[in-house]
């Protein structure tokens, strides 16, 4: 089919637009199709020109138009504008219209309300329209009319009914939901309102709502905003031309730019900017333990006392009469981490320290740094211990252990302790054994103020000494043993390791007993117990004549060219195999008195003999021995005497006459030269 074009529409009443086309072949009926934007009215009809009713007062519309055949429908025409017109041009009058009529030079039209009640208008006109005032509001009125011509004889009666626009509702009353961003608004009801329109205008936005009773909710409105509210009422004449209006606050919005500080740390600060429609502001901080503070103040700032390691959870709030506003963004705020507070070495050495400590809130991770000078050794952990190593000996360490978390980064306001590592081992120069078998140990060290203690360990004990200083003397080791000596330095800081041990043999023993038999007048025997430890041994007998000496493996020796009758010291030397030497004192031994010499025979009587002799160097007693066949006589001379009688000896018999001298133990010697004696003398006396 083809589209129709509309050639005019109009309207002549508030509630229709009349349509007026070119007829197309072929159809049988046309749709008519008013649209406001919001409505869409349509009605069909059988020929041009049609109307379209129902449609609002005082409301502009596009109009199209299709025609409609057995075969369906055409598109649509292009729209032409129309706009209804005001039947009612206030809510006390009536605007009538008509067309001229043929041969009448007058009109007369009446009025009254379409239920009877009440009084008739009437006026007579010549024009083609007359307006009635005084009416009642939303009333629906019944009009009459009708031409008369020159003669004065009238024509037929046109009636209609036309209803009066509504006034505008009163008493208005606005309920604000604060948390909903809406408001219920109310009225009075007004008398010939068919719906009600509720328009909320700002600055930079309109919303309305519309009902057919009397409140309407008006949604979506805007923090921080002044809205002004009207109700207009409304009916098929129109709407009420003026509107009462009430004024409308809504909360503020939330602050917005909410900055976050903490200076000094443990003073929080939080700041935001100014809003609309404010009268003062509440700011609320919850701390992830569940404690929430808040501050109240018509200033853009709040100062809270903050905790470390705690994550703050901060919102801020706007008031005023409408209440408060809506949530804005919930900002997060963490502490720095919380600094250990009991840091305590649990081991302290040389070359490492070993720290532990209380957890702390907020740590995700703890970083320890050992600091001597220019020097920095550090460990990171998540677990509140470290141990630091290849520290240097007997240094002063500043240790700091910094908390550290992945918001905040590290708590640099930790404090610090120092800490000195243990002292440096000392190094053994050498050892040394003086003559009293004392044994005394030299060292090497750099620490400041140290105790050192030097240790002999062996199989027959430990024995020790200190010193401040850098040597110390042990005494009372055992001889003939093998120790392991080592020296360990100790500060208030701690022990050192030990040094490297250094060997030690002591001498080897000296012999328990010695024991010294004169063998002949120059010739001694020398005989000791065996020393432990001894290898060998040197027996010396010195005397201001001269020396004996002898060097042997086995323990005894004999000595020559000792002078008789002098007194002598005995020494004696164990040497190990490595050759240490242990020097042995005795005591002196005297030899014998010398032999006498000169030893003569004198006959006395047939039954005696006296012996005569030299007394030898150094002053002796001396016995006479004859040994025969028949007995053994013994003579001892008076001190001083160099003779010795011998009686009643039997004759006839021959004698071996010995004269020895006698030791202070009174042994007497045996190897002095012997005589033979016959029973008969060869002289006289």
């Amino acid at each position: 089919l083809e589209i129709p074009t509309i050639d005019q529409a109009y309207s002549k009443i508030s509630d229709s637009i009349t349509v007026e086309w070119a007829t197309v072949p072929g159809a049988t009926s046309y749709l008519l199709t008013a649209e406001d934007g919001d409505t869409v009215i349509e009605t069909t009809v059988d020929n041009s020109p049609g109307t379209v009713t129902g449609l609002k007062a005082a409301t502009l519309y596009q109009i199209t138009i299709r025609s409609i055949s057995a075969a369906g429908r055409s598109q649509a025409s292009p729209p032409k504008q129309a706009k209804t017109e005001v039947s009612s041009p206030s809510p006390n009058s009536i605007l009538v219209q008509w067309e001229a009529v043929y041969m009448a030079i007058g009109f007369s039209v009446s009025i009254m309300r379409a239920n009877g009640l009440g009084r008739i208008w009437k006026e007579n006109t010549t024009n083609t329209s007359l307006t009635f005032t005084s009416l009642d509001s939303g009333t629906l009125y019944t009009i009459k009319a009708f031409a008369w011509n020159a003669n004065g004889t009238p024509g037929d009666d046109s009636t209609c009914n036309q209803r009066t626009s509504p006034r505008a509702p009163a008493n208005i009353q606005v309920s604000f939901d604060s948390g909903a961003l809406k408001a219920s608004v109310s009225w009075a009801p007004t008398e010939g309102a068919f719906n009600y329109t509720v328009m909320a205008l700002s600055d930079s936005s309109e919303l309305s709502c519309s009902t057919t009773f009397s409140s309407c909710t008006i949604s979506s409105l805007q923090c921080g905003t002044e809205y002004l509210i009207s109700v207009l009422a409304s009916n098929d004449a129109g709407s009420s031309k003026t509107a009462s209006a009430v004024t409308l606050k809504t909360v503020a919005c939330a602050p917005a730019r909410v900055m976050i500080q903490e200076d000094p740390p443990g003073h929080l600060s939080v700041a935001w900017s100014d809003v609309d429609l404010g009268d003062y502001y509440v700011a609320f901080v919850k701390s992830d333990d569940g404690l929430e503070v808040h501050c109240n103040t018509s200033l853009t700032q709040c100062n809270f006392l903050s905790e470390c390691g705690f994550t703050y959870f901060i919102s801020v709030f706007a008031y005023n009469k409408a209440g408060q506003s809506p949530l804005g963004d919930v900002f997060n705020y963490t502490t720095a981490p919380c600094c250990p507070s009991d840091i305590n070495p649990v081991l302290v050495s040389s070359d490492r320290v070993e720290i532990v400590w209380s957890p702390v809130r907020g740590a995700e991770l703890y970083e320890t740094k050992a600091v001597d000078g220019f020097n920095v050794v550090e460990c990171n952990d998540t677990s509140p211990t470290c141990t630091l190593s290849a520290l240097e000996c007997d240094t002063k360490y500043n240790i700091t252990v910094y908390s550290f978390s992945e918001a905040r980064g590290s708590n640099m306001s930790c404090t610090s302790q120092f800490i000195t590592t243990a002292p440096c081992s000392p190094e053994i120069k050498n050892v040394t054994q003086n003559e009293f078998s004392m044994i005394i140990v030299h060292w090497r060290s750099t620490n400041d103020d140290a105790t050192y203690t030097v240790t002999a360990q062996g199989e027959k004990g430990l024995y020790q000494c200190s010193s401040t200083g850098e040597s110390c003397t042990i005494g009372g080791l055992p001889c003939s043993s093998v120790f392991s000596v080592t020296a360990v330095a100790e500060t208030p800081a701690g022990r050192s390791l030990p040094s490297y041990s250094v060997p030690l043999e002591t001498v080897p023993c000296c012999p328990a007993g010695l024991t010294v038999t004169q063998v002949t007048q120059s010739v001694i025997n020398v005989s000791w117990t065996l020393g432990t430890g001894a290898q060998t041994y040197v027996i010396v007998l010195e005397s201001r004549t001269g020396q004996s000496k002898c060097h042997t493996h086995q323990n005894h020796c004999l000595l020559g060219c000792v002078a008789c009758g002098v007194n002598y010291t005995v020494a004696l030397k164990a040497i190990s195999a490595t050759g240490l030497t242990a020097d042995c004192a005795y005591p002196s031994y005297s030899s014998s008195a010398c032999c006498p010499l000169g030893v003569k025979l004198y006959r006395l009587g047939p039954n005696g003999i006296r012996i005569y002799w030299q007394a030898s160097r150094g002053s002796a007693n001396y016995s006479t021995d004859l040994y025969g066949s028949k007995g053994i006589f013994t003579c001892v001379s008076s001190t001083g005497l160099s003779f010795c009688d011998v009686t009643e000896i039997p004759c006839g018999d021959v004698y071996t006459v010995m004269v020895s001298p006698v030791a202070e133990t009174g042994l007497k010697l045996t190897f002095c030269p012997k005589k033979i004696y016959s029973g008969r003398a060869s002289h006289d006396p």
